[in-house]
């Protein structure tokens, strides 16, 4: 249970510590957001976790291709948030992400690449 709690509080701080440097500096906040931080943690865990190699390289190589439809709503929502305001801004893009993991998902499928 221990480990539990401090696997949460870590990636808590992680999360915490994004949303802190992004009050100081757009830029800096940006790029600290962009890094694979709770993707390194994740594989940190599952390590210490003793999972299987093939579970840990699953995991990046997923995380990889789940990464790519994402993207586009990093453009959308601030695109949309002086027009309609956050929470409806907010709303649309998740739905695009979502739009955007579907056609993504059937593409890849056409490659021979499973993601759902």
């Amino acid at each position: 249970m221990a480990w539990l709690i401090i696997k949460y509080l870590l990636s808590a701080a992680v999360v915490v510590a994004v949303s802190e440097f992004a009050k100081r500096s757009d830029k800096l906040g940006g790029l600290i957001a962009a890094l694979p931080l709770i993707t390194l943690l994740a594989l940190i865990w599952l390590q210490l976790e003793k999972q299987p190699m093939e579970k840990i390289a699953n995991h990046a190589r997923y995380t990889f291709w789940y990464v790519i439809p994402t993207l586009p709503m990093f453009l959308l929502f601030p695109w949309l948030l002086p027009r309609l305001g956050f929470w409806i801004s907010l709303a649309l893009s998740a739905v695009f992400t979502v739009l955007c993991f579907g056609a993504f998902a059937l593409i890849m499928r056409r490659f021979g690449i499973e993601l759902l």
